[in-house]
Parts: structure tokens; sequence; C-alpha cells
């Protein structure tokens, strides 16, 4: 392997870079991304950067003195990938070459439909709606944020830190219950209100009103919520769909072993884009966390080099945190609805441990750093007895 292009300049992007000189490849490195920005940390997006206590040349990801040896295009998108051939289009007509392939294509933030063209509304995913978004939360004004996940609950607590009248919309009974469970949800929904958030739980919103601009949110059950803004934290859609007629494996995200390699040996994929085979849950899915974009390059780099074959141990675990109303929420491991869940309190916070067959699957904190970490190290060993059974698709 002479070249490898990397689809993506995003944070899994330039970590797949990193492994890849890390790893040894002195071959040529290619990285596209459909932004015009160098790679940024997203993160802070949603907390110091929308608040105004951070500037852009904070959000770097790069080192002063990096230099990876790598050729950019930014501002461009791949639209076609040919595999067998090792031939990609890209948006502005040229095309290039590369014997391996890295996808990094990331998500796009969903809208509610028709929501796009009305001013007043956003979504946060990018550097560009960040700064959409920041210049409208005056203090005083009544926002509306549909969708309680991680990024609603993130603006949330900073546009209450910066004066708004803030109100929480969640179809489901309690914040990130599909996350950490409606149990801990409901704690994580007294946060909110403890702290002035209107909460919504339980409600759908059928639409907006407003013509150029928008003046509310209409819910299911028929009350209408007034709205200066309106922030959209529905979820997102990996961004794979130019790769279809590739003959890669597709599914909710680009169908990947523990290591990361497509149903293609030559390409592999990483980030909010590739759903990887996790021997716990026994099932493909997508990890849209900053840890995720970090660890899983390393692994997958060394699957590319390897020629597709995965011989390393298992996926680094699902981890993630949030910080909302200065207090920091920690999570790792996966769950699902089943699981039984222990909660201790301490002096502040508490800590949640979730059960399945009596064996600890995962283990969220709030404020509870050190007990969090004696867990979550118990979790790495239960996950790397359980890939000794070789199951790595």
């Amino acid at each position: 392997m002479k070249s490898v292009a990397i689809i993506g300049a995003s944070l899994a992007g330039l970590s797949a870079a990193r492994a890849l000189r890390d790893q040894g490849f002195d071959g040529n490195v290619t990285i596209i991304g459909g932004e015009p920005h160098r790679p940024y940390d997203r993160p802070p997006l949603s907390k110091e950067f929308l608040a105004g206590d951070m500037d852009e040349d904070e959000l770097r990801l790069e080192d002063d003195d990096e230099d990876l040896e790598a050729h950019w295009f930014l501002g461009v998108r791949a639209v076609r990938l040919d595999p067998l051939g090792q031939r990609i289009e890209l948006s502005d007509g040229s095309e290039l070459t590369a014997d391996g392939v890295v996808i990094a294509t990331g998500a796009a933030a969903r809208w509610l439909p028709g929501a796009q063209h009305t001013e007043g509304t956003h979504v946060l995913r990018t550097l560009d709606d960040a700064y959409a978004l920041r210049a409208e939360l005056r203090p005083g004004s009544r926002l509306v944020i549909i969708g309680a996940g991680f990024i609603g609950a993130e603006v949330a607590s900073t546009a209450s830190k910066l004066g708004l009248d803030v109100t929480l919309v969640e179809a489901a009974p309690t914040p990130l219950s599909l996350q950490v469970g409606q149990h801990v949800g409901a704690r994580l929904a007294a946060m909110h209100a403890e702290h002035g958030t209107t909460l919504h739980l339980g409600v759908g919103v059928v639409g907006l009103t407003g013509s150029d601009r928008v003046t509310g949110v209409e819910l299911a059950d028929g009350r209408r919520l007034p709205a200066d803004v309106v922030v959209m934290g529905i979820g997102a859609v990996p961004e794979i769909e130019w790769l279809a007629g590739s003959g890669i494996a597709l599914g909710d995200g680009i169908i990947c072993d523990s290591g990361g390699a497509s149903s293609i040996p030559s390409v592999v994929a990483v980030g909010d884009c590739a759903a990887w085979f996790d021997p716990l849950s026994r099932a493909h899915e997508r990890i849209e966390h900053w840890a995720g974009a970090v660890e899983r390059p390393n692994t997958a780099i060394a699957t590319l080099l390897a020629g597709g074959t995965h011989a390393g141990g298992p996926p680094p675990q699902p981890y993630f945190w949030s910080n909302q109303y200065g207090s920091r929420i920690q999570f790792a491991g996966s769950i699902r609805a089943d699981d039984e869940v222990t909660i201790e309190e301490g002096e502040k916070g508490f800590l949640a441990v979730y059960y399945r067959q009596g064996s600890p699957v995962a283990v969220l904190g709030l404020d509870q750093v050190r007990e969090f970490t004696h867990i979550r190290h118990q979790l790495v060993r239960e996950l790397a007895d359980i890939h000794l059974g070789g199951e790595v698709w």
C-alpha cells in the first residue's frame, strides 16, 4: 500500500492520519474535507464556544509544529467511490486514486421538515452552525430546544447561563432515555428543572409557527410554545448516501467488523458514519462520541495496513462525557432496556451501574469521577474477556 485517502477532515479523519504516521506508513496521504475549515474540536461548540468563552483558534486540533506530510483538499466532498478501481470522484469534478481508503465523513444533523429555510431555526453540528446560533442567543429571548439528547441538553445549559428563557421538549419520557435509561434520565430531568429550564417530556412536535421567521413550536397535544429561537437536537444521519453503488455494505452507517474493516478490505470507516460490531451487544453500532473518534482510528488503521484483517483486541468501549449546569456527566458501556440499574448517592451527584445477568455492562457518574473510573476499568476487562471468543462481525 503506497497511498491512502482519508475522506473527512474531522477529528476522526485527523486521528486516522496521525495513526498512519505513528504506525510507520510513509506513503502518500490525502485528506478530503467537505468544510473549508481545518480540523476543529466539536464538543465546545455547544458549551464554551457557544457561550463566547472560546474563540475559533482555540478549537484547532492540529499542533502548531505538526506536519503529517498530507495533501489537503478542503471545501470539496467525495461524491462517488469505486473501491475496486481505487478511484474517488470529488464534487468539483476532479478525481484521485488511492490504494486504501479511510471513510470519516461523519453525520449530518436532522432538521424538522421545512424548518431549514425559516429564520430563527438552528441545528448545531458544525462551526458555521455555532456561529449562526451564537449570534441569536440574547438574554431574555425565548429559546425552545427540540430534543433532550446531548446537544439539546448542553445548549439548554449554555443558554440558561446566558440568561435566556429556555424550554426543552422531548418525545421520550425522560432526557437521554435510550442512552441511559428512564430511571437515570429522570434524575437528569430534575437537574434541568433545578436550574430553571422548563421541560415538556413525553410529547412530540408537529411543526413550527411563523412564516419568514419562527414564532413558536406546535406540540402533538395541541399546545403552542412561543419562541424567538428554536434549536433542533433530534439526532443525526450518517453521511453515506454517496456510497450507493460502491459495493460497500451499508445500514445505519457503514457496516464494519470490530476492527473497522468494511465489506471491502481496502476500505475502513471511523467516526460517526461507521457502525462497528460490538462483541458485548452483538450488534453493529454507531458511536457518535469524541473518544471514539480519537481511539478507534488507531485500530482501523492497523486493520487497513494488515490488508483488512483485524487481529487486535476488542474495539474501544463506548465512552462519553457532558458538562451541564456546572456538573460533569460521564458514561461508559452500552445498555439495553431490560438491564438492571443501581444508584449510589454521593456527597454531590450519584453513580449508576447497569447490570446484565449479574455482570456490569455500563456505568454513569454525575460528579463521581474517581468512582466512575474504577467501574469503567472493570468494564474494559469484561469486554476483553468476551472478545477472546473471537467475535469480530
